[in-house]
């Protein structure tokens, strides 16, 4: 069996525990080496626990690289059993290649992202310095694994050209997850009240303008209801804008997928915008919850002009809204209250779409796995094709 040593950058990240979850519905087996950002240390696999890193502190997390890859390193026989390193962000590569250097090993290493931070988009010194380190380390590494085709061209082609060979991977719920059955028919409607969903990590200053404000321009007739984490290094003041809002609701942190069914079955639509990083990792990006609304047949709404807009467009899964959004949204709220059918019918064709549109289909990552172990590299990439027992003993 196929041994994975998975570098991330928090054990308790959704997206993070959902790709442990496919690497095992794929039969490949996983030990973690990861970082956490809370206190909690227990997982649901063997796991290394790297220390605790903390929201928006980055000379911690630079710190934590080299205490990251040290204690890495300490673990060399469980490092060493591994046939290949899977490293998502840039400091989890930077801290797996230094691990690999610490214990002497020449285990090859796959670059997953799922966001392209902005302090590698930037035109100043540190984002070239973070390139620069980037471009380095891709070029050492056998794959790079993105989750949106956005990624490729619209930053690695244009920064990393020839640099890597890619595959993308989008981030659907994995085969495991998806336990609870897909709804059937029309939803019930309990009373005449449009819900709005904001799921996941809400880290988004404009997301939450927009919908206050609308939760303020339509009283009763809308609820907007929000389920995870606020990104209080991004939206401060949160609690305080939230308190006394009769019609919005604040349910804070969840598990995924234990609570997906629960969420989704409460909501009409879901929130699908992000603006964090305009112009760059935010339009490049897909998000989960349009891969959880699709399962659960709830659509989303979504601002036109981006990787998000392109594939709701492309499976008709959702509502697009272009700039001004000030006005369009209420637009478009303001037309679903007056004609539920629209949703109905969005509904029934989501839940007409084959389950893979929204769920990782079995093999998916095997079958990169073993692509990104089996391709010769160039000679800049040379490769790495030792045994385990060659990589364990290899100085």
């Amino acid at each position: 069996m196929t041994r994975i040593a998975y570098f991330g950058h928090d054990a308790f990240n959704g997206n993070l525990r959902r790709r442990v979850q496919g690497f095992k519905d794929d039969g490949l087996d996983v030990v973690g080496f990861m970082m956490r950002r809370r206190d909690e240390a227990v997982t649901g696999w063997d796991n290394v626990d790297l220390g605790r890193t903390y929201d928006g502190a980055f000379g911690q997390r630079i710190r934590s690289i080299f205490k990251g890859a040290k204690l890495a390193a300490a673990q060399r026989d469980k490092l060493a059993s591994a046939d290949v390193i899977f490293a998502r962000s840039l400091d989890m590569l930077a801290t797996a290649f230094l691990a690999k250097r610490y214990a002497k090993l020449k285990t090859p290493v796959v670059y997953e992202v799922l966001d392209v931070h902005r302090m590698l988009t930037g035109n100043g010194p540190i984002s070239f310095v973070m390139r620069r380190i980037e471009g380095a380390l891709l070029a050492r590494c056998k794959h790079l694994v993105v989750s949106s085709p956005g990624f490729l061209t619209n930053y690695f082609e244009v920064r990393h050209k020839n640099k890597y060979r890619a595959t993308v991977i989008e981030n659907r719920l994995a085969l495991g997850e998806a336990r609870d059955p897909r709804p059937v028919g029309p939803k019930p409607q309990t009373d005449d009240t449009l819900r709005i969903g904001w799921v996941g990590v809400l880290r988004c200053k404009r997301s939450m303008n927009l919908l206050l404000d609308a939760a303020r321009t339509f009283g009763p007739q809308v609820k907007l209801v929000m389920h995870g984490m606020p990104a209080l290094s991004e939206i401060p003041d949160f609690h305080e804008r939230i308190a006394g809002l009769p019609n919005v609701e604040f349910h804070g942190r969840y598990r995924s997928p234990d609570d997906l069914s629960r969420i989704y079955d409460g909501l009409d639509v879901v929130w699908a915008g992000d603006f964090m990083e305009a112009g760059y990792n935010s339009v490049w990006l897909l998000p989960n919850r349009i891969y959880e609304g699709g399962y659960f047949a709830v659509p989303p709404i979504a601002p036109s002009g981006t990787q998000t807009a392109k594939w709701i467009g492309d499976n008709d899964t959702g509502f697009l809204i272009p700039e001004d959004l000030a006005t369009t949204l209420p637009d478009m709220i303001r037309s679903l209250i007056a004609d539920r059918k629209r949703i109905a019918d969005k509904r029934a064709h989501m839940l007409a779409l084959p389950t893979a549109t929204f769920v990782s289909p079995r093999g998916e990552l095997a079958v990169m796995i073993d692509a990104a172990l089996n391709t010769n590299t160039t000679e800049k990439r040379a490769p790495q094709n030792g045994t385990r027992e060659a990589r364990k003993t290899a100085g």
